[in-house]
């Protein structure tokens, strides 16, 4: 017959036997968990690996063989192709000259006397009449920088055909494979002729980047341009207006209204004189 110490031994016994056991199914149930968790884990950087491989230089495709290869060789981008433009033809062979000077050049214009110039370009000649008496600063260093040839083999390398009508010209730094519209001779002086200034068509204006800027580009208007009073006129278009509008008729090189005129306007000289 079992004394109750016995059975109170026992009991105890079967107690600490199931919490043994409990613990051990407690820490198995752990075990598992933390393995779900880790194969999760494993799974989420995958993944995350996943997206930045489709969002970099390689592209994954479920149906294919993700194993990575070489990123193609990339192209060049494609270069827009002149069209022969009527009327316009080689330009003379020649460089710019580049030169530049530390200051203005001194004054040596007569406000009272009448100035003319000659554009002789690969598309044809356009001739203009100076404004020294409005612009004497202005006509002063255009035919400055026509008596030192400054200006011949330069390109004019910029045309607008939209809202404003004008062909820029006069960056000797502008090229085949320099889109221009950076380069001057140096020196820059101040603006003239500002009150009242319009834009008509025929009017020769100095461009700028912002007011006692000038230097030595300058633009043509071809047709009635709305601009604010910004940009100094100093001449007009007495002959060859009909070279500029046909040169504008042909459009851009990127098919834009603003960019590099489809015809390469190039300067073979430039003149000035008085009289």
């Amino acid at each position: 017959m079992v004394s109750s110490e016995q059975r109170r031994r026992q009991l105890a016994r079967e107690k600490y036997e199931r919490q043994t056991e409990r613990r051990a199914a407690q820490a198995a149930a752990r075990k598992r968990r933390n393995t779900i968790l880790g194969a999760s884990l494993a799974v989420v950087v995958l993944a995350g690996g996943g997206t930045l491989f489709a969002t970099g230089a390689f592209e994954s495709d479920d149906k294919k063989d993700t194993t990575a290869q070489a990123a193609p060789t990339p192209t060049e981008p494609t270069v827009p192709t002149r069209k022969p433009v009527e009327g316009c033809g080689e330009a003379a062979p020649g460089t710019p000259n580049g030169k530049q000077w530390p200051a203005e050049p001194a004054m040596t214009v007569d406000e009272k006397a009448s100035y003319t110039a000659a554009l002789d370009t690969n598309c044809g000649k356009v001739t203009l009449s100076l404004d020294a008496a409005k612009a004497p600063h202005t006509v002063n260093s255009f035919a400055f920088l026509a008596g030192e040839k400054y200006f011949d083999h330069t390109k004019c390398h910029r045309l607008t055909t939209g809202g404003i009508f004008v062909l820029q010209c006069g960056d000797p730094s502008a090229s085949a494979t320099n889109p221009g519209g950076t380069g001057g001779p140096g020196y820059k002086f101040a603006d003239e002729n500002l009150t009242g200034a319009t834009y008509p068509a025929g009017t020769v204006a100095m461009a700028n980047s912002g007011p006692g800027t000038n230097g030595s580009q300058f633009f043509l208007v071809y047709k009635d341009t709305q601009l604010p009073p910004n940009y100094t006129p100093f001449g007009k278009i007495t002959g060859g207006l009909d070279v500029l509008q046909k040169i504008a008729a042909a459009g851009t090189l990127e098919g834009k209204t603003d960019g590099h005129p489809m015809a390469d306007v190039t300067f073979n000289s430039v003149t000035a004189a008085k009289g």
